[in-house]
């Protein structure tokens, strides 16, 4: 069947392959690259991979003993070997082995090289990434890293999956690089550096500084202050509200502001990172649990793709015995557990990426005033490559803070200093080495003191009852509100003062509620001695912490329905709000029936449900009609401007439904929130009996449009139109495109649930994918449809290779060269 969904896949998807794969030789005549792919001999139809997995053994001249791996009936790798060293080469043998394609790609796009194989319309996307500074950031990874004695890992890492890649003939190449029609190049540590470093960029390089200087600037600082107020009341931090500090801040007054006298709107002419991106995680102690044991639960949010982002994996060797998922390119386990204890991972959204707008000396743009002198800037020439046309040059322009990423006409432009950039030590790849080695709580926090950058949330869990959570991560020493706009760069006096120091960050251990946890939403109540800002979660984490504080007597199977909860504490709050403001003697029939359907909602987002479908349009034209202000100057002004938080217009809209932002400025009249709500409504019905005249299927899944798609964005390699519960506020975070149907849907990308027991662990796990990067593998998406379905796989946690013998779906073999 895989075949023959490939080859209709072909025809459909041939205008997209040809444009992007065409192939152009020396001698200028112009070959379509589909003899190539299907070629008997080398092309696509080398890649039915499932023919493939039997048992074998193989001849290793980079291995010093011998390497047993044991897939089990989902294609998971369990890799035994005698030392770490082998360990880890075995581990990039194999995941090169699954993921190749996956890999290339990733560190591509991380370095600006993607229309390299692409062509030229990803040259402003590979020219934005190199401005930004993310091979520059890799390269002062590698740079740290040769000087640590735990470098020997990585180089063994990177020798596997360059054994794998010169051991492939071109029949073998992964069926990606066939359809595009260039060859697999060697890993380097440069490129684990690189991927590391996207992962940093997609998870700590979020920031509104242009967005709220425009909103700053075009407001003022009265409306500005009202509109767009730190923190919500309402949250439940990370860490909780009665923790007592102990310390001051030991550099700056959090009281001190920043300077904000900016003279123009500066505009962001490119993308930025996507909003919703985040993850949950929790540990229960034993006090609230049936069996007496810790039990600790991860679900970490992004970007779903095709292949996945995880690649699950055991790792055991004599120093340690680990299992969870690996992110492919970096060794050693990111999420997982051992015999004695378990951790996960969450965002914690601090802004740690300012922008500074450099005042050039002379007109060539080579040289900036710092501190009343003129300092001449380090000038770098980008080279970057495009398919079938001529390399084009880019000149980067670095200065004291970082790259100058945006350029205009005048004299002004905006320089990035990103804690990406320089945050690597020598020992950054250690953490997960050493947590797969701890045994106790203070393994785990001296393991986490290498990591810096992007910030977690790490949650940890012990065989000996312990539970912990550490905002862990380097962070910044900032006045007040620094960081929130766009701030001068001709003084250094605007720089960070220096980092918050380890014992100082954000953390609790045993807290007498039994329980941590942490989704997204802000670390510390505002009592905390160091500011921050940055982007946090409103909802997630106080239905999080409502429920886990009403629970007892908890088994696997309540965290289970727990990571799957589609409620929403968004529409609990606002919902009511608007019904009681509805004229119900205005509604026509159809209206009424949209009333009642609302009115008797129970606020969880069901993948069938309409319900949910009708109040997020409503909530999103109110939303829109209530901040007119801000998106009418937004509209005049050509300005990318700051969105007011929801939780904002929900505490807007309950504590003064009268205020003056519910008056529409484009009328001469005075509008309400009564008023408003009444006329969204009515938008609203329209909107969906529009949509039902047109035959649209009224079902939430429908609507959101939830996909899977391939990296490619290839249609048949992709998975759409998934029947999922779920939204962005829910715990169950699966977000869509809205009708869209451009862009990947965001989401659990992994679940775990690791419950420890007297004698052994219980551990749960599933992600939206399949191990294999090769579509034409049934390992490829195999898992999509039982994680959709909230539905759990056991992980096979094996104390021996011998365990899994009779079951296995094929063993490896491993041995070095005689």
């Amino acid at each position: 069947m895989r075949t023959i969904i490939f080859i209709i896949s072909l025809f459909i998807t041939s205008a997209l392959v040809f444009t992007l794969n065409r192939s152009i030789p020396s001698s200028g005549e112009s070959i379509p690259p589909l003899g190539k792919f299907l070629n008997p001999f080398t092309g696509f139809w080398q890649n039915k991979t499932d023919d493939k997995l039997i048992s074998e053994t193989l001849s290793m001249t980079n291995l010093k003993e011998a390497v047993k791996i044991v897939y089990d009936d989902r294609l998971v790798p369990h890799i035994f070997a005698e030392n770490e060293l082998d360990l880890h080469y075995a581990q990039g043998y194999t995941t090169a082995k699954h993921r190749l394609f996956q890999m290339d790609l990733v560190t591509r796009l991380a370095s600006g090289r993607l229309s390299e194989i692409l062509g030229s319309e990803l040259l402003e996307f590979d020219k934005l990434n190199r401005r930004r500074g993310i091979a520059w950031a890799a390269q002062n990874a590698v740079i740290a890293w040769r000087q640590s004695d735990q470098y020997p890992k990585l180089e063994a890492y990177v020798k596997g999956v360059n054994d794998y890649i010169n051991s492939l003939s071109p029949k073998d190449y992964p069926l990606e690089l066939k359809l595009l029609g260039y060859e697999p190049e060697q890993w380097t540590d440069y490129k684990t550096a690189l991927f590391i470093k996207n992962m940093a960029d997609v998870l700590a390089s979020r920031e509104e500084d242009i967005e709220a200087t425009n909103a700053l600037d075009v407001l003022g600082q009265d409306a500005f202050d009202f509109i767009y107020p730190e923190y919500n009341p309402k949250t439940s931090p990370v860490i909780p509200a009665d923790k007592k500090w102990t310390f001051k801040n030991s550099k700056e007054s959090p009281d001190q502001p920043t300077d904000k006298n900016l003279s123009s709107h500066p505009k962001r002419i490119t993308p930025k990172m996507p909003k919703g991106i985040g993850s949950n995680n929790w540990a229960v102690s034993g006090k609230k649990t049936a069996s007496g044991y810790p039990i600790l639960c991860n679900d970490p949010h992004l970007n779903l793709t095709l292949p996945s982002t995880w690649f699950e994996v055991q790792l055991h060797c004599p120093e340690f015995n680990v299992y969870g998922v690996s992110l492919p390119g970096i060794p050693g386990v990111i999420i997982g557990f051992n015999n004695d204890i378990s951790w996960g991972v969450t965002n914690v959204g601090h802004d740690v990426a300012d922008y500074y707008r450099i005042n050039w000396a002379e007109a060539n743009k080579e040289s900036y005033f710092l501190d009343g002198k003129i300092k001449p800037a380090d000038i770098v020439i980008e080279k970057i490559k495009v398919k079938d046309q001529e390399t084009v040059l880019d000149t980067v322009k670095y200065t004291v803070w970082g790259p100058v990423v945006f350029e205009s006409s005048d004299q002004q432009d905006l320089a990035l200093r990103w804690l990406g950039h320089t945050s690597s030590t020598p020992n950054e790849l250690s953490t997960f080495n050493q947590l797969a080695k701890a045994k106790n709580y203070d393994d785990y926090y001296k393991a986490l003191q290498h990591y810096t950058c992007p910030a977690q949330n790490m949650v940890f869990a012990s065989r000996e009852g312990d539970i912990a959570m550490r905002v862990q991560g380097r962070f910044p020493i900032k006045k007040k509100e620094q960081g929130r706009f766009v701030q001068d760069g001709d003084q250094t006096a605007n720089a960070w003062s220096g980092y918050i120091p380890y014992e100082q960050i954000p953390a609790i251990k045993n807290p007498t509620r039994a329980f941590v946890s942490s989704a997204n939403q802000h670390s510390t109540a505002p009592d905390y001695p160091y500011y921050y800002n940055g982007e946090f979660e409103q909802f997630r984490g106080r239905i999080l912490n409502r429920i886990l504080g009403k629970m007892d007597k908890i088994s696997p199977d309540d965290m289970k329905a727990l990571q799957n909860s589609s409620f929403s504490i968004k529409a609990e709050e606002a919902l009511p709000l608007l019904l009681d403001l509805i004229n119900t003697d205005d509604l026509d029939e159809t209206d009424q029936l949209f009333y009642e359907q609302l009115k008797e909602w129970d606020f969880k987002y069901k993948a069938e449900s309409v319900a949910p479908i009708l109040f997020e349009k409503w909530f999103k034209l109110f939303y829109a009609a209530t901040w007119d202000e801000v998106f009418q100057n937004k509209k005049a002004e050509g300005l990318d401007m700051l969105g007011p938080e929801e939780w904002r217009t929900i505490a807007l809209l309950k504590e003064q439904p009268d205020h003056k932002y519910f008056d529409l400025i484009a009328t001469n009249k005075k509008e309400t929130a009564k008023w408003l709500a009444n006329m969204t409504f009515k938008e609203m019905s329209n909107e969906i009996q529009i949509m039902d005249n047109e035959n649209e299927k009224l079902e939430w899944y429908q609507y959101r449009d939830a996909a899977i798609k391939h990296l490619l964005r290839i249609p048949d390699f992709s998975r759409t139109d998934l029947k999922v519960d779920g939204c962005g506020d829910a715990l169950n975070a699966v977000r869509g495109n809205g009708g869209s149907g451009s862009l990947n849907g965001y989401g659990p990308s992994w679940r775990m649930i690791v419950a420890f027991k007297k004698d052994g662990i219980d551990a749960h796990g599933i992600y939206p994918g399949g191990q294999s990067g090769d579509p034409s593998s049934f390992y490829y998406d195999n898992m999509i449809d039982d994680w959709a379905a909230g539905n759990y796989y056991k992980l096979n946690f094996l104390q021996s290779a011998d365990e899994l013998d009779q079951d296995a779906l094929f063993i490896q073999n491993l041995e070095p060269t005689k």
